[in-house]
């Protein structure tokens, strides 16, 4: 089979190897950094005890340091007033060995997310989510991109196959996954159509895509009936079913048997997007260093 052509046997695509991959070209770019007094930092501001935020701060701050950067986090109590956190974001605005910052979501009610994401300085908003990097985004110039969607495409390139000219659908128009993956899809050429829950004859739509993205939260959604033969399946949904298994968005078994590439949920997408983390951060070193 050629380079670039649809199969007929599906595949899983292993986030994990493509992120090792990718972390082993990264380890030998920070050594060069390092080389020339320059260490990528990452900082983390976790407000509250939320369980799952504890575990993805802890496995972020893993990543940095088994790459040689350094890690900070910030812990701060449930109580902490919008404008305490806001001073915070402005001290690390204006330290110059902080690369990347990262306010770790959701936030307690009490704080407006919005309010705190702008605060943070675009050149160090290494998840992407500052208006002035999704303007960016939208009009094709260089910026921070969203770690999640980001991964997805790289999940995508993997396979082989070109992405240009092909036909995407995105389930989902959140601001995290779903209006900037369609945006970066946009980006490789690909015609984009977006599915959500307003969408009538949804099933008929993903039937037609080459490239099918699904990142609604919703447990194993999309079925084979869903999905064009030897289509490639990323899924972004991560749920926990009441035995505490972890699924995606997408039937992974029944998919299997169509599908030409698909995702597996752990171990896919999730995987990638601690990795773009890293690499925003890198970047962020490697302008703010002028290099």
């Amino acid at each position: 089979m050629k380079k670039g052509e649809m199969q007929m046997s599906a595949q899983s695509i292993k986030g994990k190897e493509l992120a090792d991959q990718m972390k082993s070209r990264m380890a030998d770019e920070v050594k060069q950094l390092a080389d020339k007094g320059i260490v990528p930092g990452l900082t983390v501001v976790l407000v509250g005890e939320d369980p799952a935020s504890q575990v993805y701060v802890r496995n972020k701050a893993a990543d940095c340091e088994k790459l040689g950067m350094k890690s900070e986090v910030i812990r701060l109590p449930e109580q902490t007033m919008e404008r305490e956190l806001l001073e915070v974001l402005d001290r690390l605005n204006k330290d110059e060995g902080v690369h990347g910052i990262l306010v770790q979501l959701p936030l307690p009610k009490h704080i407006s997310e919005d309010e705190v994401l702008q605060a943070i300085d675009p050149a160090k908003d290494v998840d992407g989510f500052h208006p002035v990097n999704v303007g960016n985004l939208v009009i094709g110039r260089d910026g921070f991109v969203p770690c999640t969607p980001a991964g997805c495409i790289e999940l995508i390139k993997s396979t082989g196959i070109e992405i240009a000219g092909k036909h995407a659908v995105v389930i989902g128009r959140s601001n995290i996954v779903g209006k900037p993956v369609a945006m970066l899809l946009l980006r490789e050429n690909a015609t984009v159509t977006m599915c959500h829950s307003k969408t009538t004859n949804i099933e008929e739509i993903t039937k037609q895509a080459d490239i099918l993205i699904a990142a609604v939260g919703r447990a194993k959604m999309v079925k084979k009936s869903w999905v064009k033969p030897g289509a490639i399946v990323i899924d972004v949904g991560i749920n926990r079913q009441e035995s505490g298994k972890l699924v995606g968005d997408v039937d992974f078994d029944d998919v299997l048997e169509i599908a030409g590439y698909v995702t597996p949920v752990p171990g896919g997408v999730g995987v990638m997007t601690r990795t773009l983390l890293l690499q925003n951060t890198l970047q962020s070193a490697i302008r703010s260093a002028g290099l």
